[in-house]
C-alpha cells in the first residue's frame, strides 16, 4: 500500500494526467464512438469520475450530495450490482451531458475526495482510492488508444500530437534468450498495488525453451504480407482465417498501401511506415499466423514471465498463447468491485508487458492484459518463441 500522502497526490496527478490526454482534441471530438469496441473521451473522463463517487463518497461520506443523479446510470459501465445502465453501443449518442458539464463533474468529485481524503485514511478508504488510480490510469490507455481509432478513422487523418511517440525503435540486435527447464513461480508477490487476477502465487513446470529478445518489427511484418500471409489459409486458426475473409483483413489496423508503399497512421498523423519500429496492432489471430509462417509459436503467459527480465519490454502489449484463466484458489471481491475482472474468464487471450499508451506506475511483470483474440485498436504487438 502506497502512505497516504503519497496517494493522495497520485490521485491528483491521475485526475490531471486523464484531462492533459484530452487537451489536443477538439470538442466534437469528445463524443464520437465508430465501433462498440471505442468509447467517446467525453465518456471516460465522466465513468471514471463516477467510479470514485460510486464506490468511495456516496457510501463513505456523510451527507455527500451526489452531482447528479442521473449520471450513474450514464457513466456506469458493466457493473451488474450497481444497477441499469446506457448500452455500450449507445455512448456514442450521448449529446448530453455536455462536454462542459462533464468537466465540472470531473472538478466536483475531484474536490469532494481530496476533502473526504483529508480525515478519512483507513485501510479500506485507502484501498478503495488505490484501485480507483489504477482504474482511472486503465481508462487512460483505453482513452489514447480511442482516441487514435476515432482520429485515424476521420478520412482526413488529423494529428493528433506532436510529442507522443507510438512507433519507438528497438535498437538492440535480435537474440534468442535460452530458459531451462524448472519450476518457475507466477504471479504476484509484493506489497505494491496488483489486481486480483494477478494473485494466487503458484508453481508452473516449464520445458526449455527459447525467447526473442526482441519484438517482430514492421518490416519483418511486410515480408510476411509479401509472402502471401493473408491468403494462406493453412496457417491461420479456422476461426481466424473466417475472420481474416470475413473483414477482408489484408494488413494492421491502420496501414496504408500508397502507390505500392506503406504507411500507417499514427500520432502524427499518416506517416511512411518505420521498418525498424516494432510492429504493432495487429490481433491474436495476425500474431499466430505470423509465427507459423516464420516456424515458431508465440509464447504462454508463463514463459513470458519466468523469461521476462532478460529482455526490455513496455513498448507494444503482446499477445500470449494463454487462455484467461483464474489463478489456483482465484478469490472474487465482495459486492460490485467482484465484477472488475473475474466475469470476463472466457472466450480471451492474456497479453504481458505494456505499451507506449500504458501511463507511468501501472506497469508491472505479473500484470495480465486480456482481450478478445479479433482485438487489435490496443497497441498489442508479438514475441516469437521457440
Amino acid at each position: 500500500m502506497i502512505l497516504t500522502d503519497s496517494l493522495l497526490d497520485l490521485f491528483l496527478e491521475t485526475r490531471k494526467h486523464s484531462e492533459d490526454i484530452c487537451q489536443p482534441l477538439e470538442i466534437e471530438d469528445y463524443v464520437v464512438q465508430p465501433v462498440v469496441d471505442v468509447s467517446p473521451p467525453k465518456w471516460h473522463l465522466g465513468h471514471t469520475t463516477w467510479f470514485f463517487e460510486e464506490f468511495i463518497l456516496k457510501p463513505h461520506a456523510t451527507n455527500y450530495t451526489l452531482f447528479d443523479e442521473d449520471f450513474s446510470f450514464v457513466f456506469n459501465s458493466y457493473y451488474e450490482t450497481v444497477g441499469k445502465r446506457v448500452v455500450r453501443s449507445d455512448r456514442g449518442n450521448l449529446s448530453r451531458p455536455s462536454v462542459k458539464k462533464v468537466y465540472e463533474y470531473r472538478n466536483y468529485v475531484t474536490a469532494g475526495i481530496k476533502k473526504f481524503f483529508e480525515t478519512n485514511r483507513t485501510d479500506e478508504i485507502n484501498s478503495l482510492l488505490e484501485i480507483g488510480i489504477h482504474h482511472e490510469k486503465q481508462h487512460q490507455e483505453l482513452l489514447l488508444t480511442d482516441i487514435k481509432y476515432i482520429l485515424g478513422n476521420n478520412p482526413l487523418l488529423p494529428v493528433y500530437s506532436n510529442t507522443f511517440n507510438d512507433h519507438p525503435i528497438e535498437t538492440h540486435q535480435q537474440d534468442w534468450i535460452t530458459i531451462e527447464d524448472g519450476l518457475y513461480e507466477i504471479g504476484h508477490n509484493s506489497d505494491d498495488f496488483c489486481y486480483d487476477n494477478e494473485l494466487g502465487r503458484h508453481k508452473v513446470y516449464l520445458p526449455a525453451f527459447e525467447i526473442s529478445n526482441k519484438l517482430v518489427t514492421n518490416g519483418e511484418y511486410i515480408e510476411f504480407i509479401k509472402a502471401g500471409g493473408y491468403q494462406r489459409f493453412d496457417i491461420w486458426h479456422a476461426e481466424g482465417w473466417d475472420w481474416v475473409n470475413q473483414n477482408n483483413v489484408a494488413s494492421p489496423l491502420y496501414w496504408h498501401n500508397i502507390e505500392g508503399e506503406w504507411h500507417n497512421y499514427t500520432a502524427q498523423g499518416l506517416q511512411t511506415i518505420k521498418n525498424e519500429a516494432p510492429l504493432t496492432h495487429i490481433s491474436y489471430f495476425e500474431a499466430f499466423a505470423y509465427a507459423q509462417w516464420k516456424g515458431y509459436r508465440i509464447p504462454t503467459e508463463f514463459e513470458w514471465e519466468a523469461a521476462q527480465s532478460f529482455f526490455p519490454w513496455g513498448k507494444r502489449w503482446e499477445w500470449t498463447e494463454s487462455a484467461y484463466l483464474p489463478y489456483p484458489n482465484y478469490e472474487k471481491a465482495d459486492g460490485a468491485l467482484g465484477e472488475y475482472n473475474g466475469k470476463f474468464m472466457v472466450s480471451q487471450k492474456v497479453l504481458r508487458g505494456s505499451s507506449v499508451a500504458t501511463p507511468k506506475k501501472h506497469t508491472r511483470h505479473t500484470y495480465r492484459n486480456f482481450f478478445h483474440p479479433q482485438l487489435r485498436w490496443q497497441f498489442t504487438g508479438l514475441r516469437l518463441a521457440k
